[in-house]
């Protein structure tokens, strides 16, 4: 995978230095760029504790009202900047602090069970890292135990940790897949998301309805067989639906 993505960024710094520019942008527009796997954060990411983040993200954010013509005199705009300044650090980007990952125990397999274990329909919340809007969309988590089991609420915890932060959709998927591996010990991981982008519908060419999908699977997931009886498992309805 590695050495494809440097034939591609190759040829891509090519195709850019060709047609004169350096920015993807003016050739691809708003097409998602690959990116590392691991979320882009400076070395001093965490020097600032996070009362002293939303102090600083509430002036900035009140410098933006201001530079749109807002009246932060206003009674329902006046707490605005502080509001959306806990939201990005407590919420919606807390996934970014490392001290916010949830704590995983895993158990010994001692009921022997080899067989798939789906957990499908995990809703997931993200932001889009190239325009900051949100991402809705649901996971599905699949995985063959080894020696260790996990709670089932702990794989809801692992997809809220690694959305609650600036991403793509591609990334957050291998982010999923790898800490699951490393929780459980086992290569035998599928995860499959469906996914809505604002940045897709409320903005640019704000098509609604259209979703994007992504999935990584490693293991015995590599094998079809195994790959369709995860695939019909999360896309068969419950009774009564």
């Amino acid at each position: 995978m590695h050495h494809t993505l440097s034939i591609f960024m190759d040829d891509f710094s090519k195709t850019c230095h060709r047609a004169g520019t350096h920015n993807s942008d003016d050739l691809f527009g708003d097409a998602h760029m690959a990116t590392s796997m691991d979320t882009p954060l400076r070395a001093n990411a965490f020097h600032l504790s996070d009362n002293e983040k939303i102090e600083r993200i509430s002036k900035h954010f009140t410098e933006i009202m201001d530079i749109l013509g807002l009246d932060l005199q206003d009674d329902s705009l006046s707490g605005t900047p502080r509001r959306v300044a806990k939201m990005y650090v407590t919420e919606i980007f807390k996934g970014l602090n490392p001290a916010n990952k949830p704590a995983v125990t895993t158990f010994e397999n001692t009921y022997q069970y080899r067989r798939l274990l789906v957990e499908r329909n995990i809703p997931l919340q993200s932001t889009c890292e190239h325009h900051f809007q949100p991402i809705f969309g649901v996971a599905h988590i699949a995985y063959i135990p080894n020696g260790r089991v996990v709670g089932l609420s702990k794989l809801n915890r692992i997809v809220d940790f690694y959305g609650r932060r600036p991403q793509v959709q591609e990334r957050l998927t291998m982010q999923i897949a790898t800490d699951l591996k490393k929780v459980l010990k086992t290569d035998d991981v599928a995860v499959y998301i469906d996914a809505r982008h604002m940045c897709v519908q409320a903005r640019g060419v704000q098509h609604h309805g259209a979703s994007t999908i992504t999935s990584e699977y490693s293991g015995k997931f590599l094998n079809e067989q195994t790959r369709q009886e995860f695939l019909m498992a999360i896309h068969s309805q419950m009774p009564g639906q």
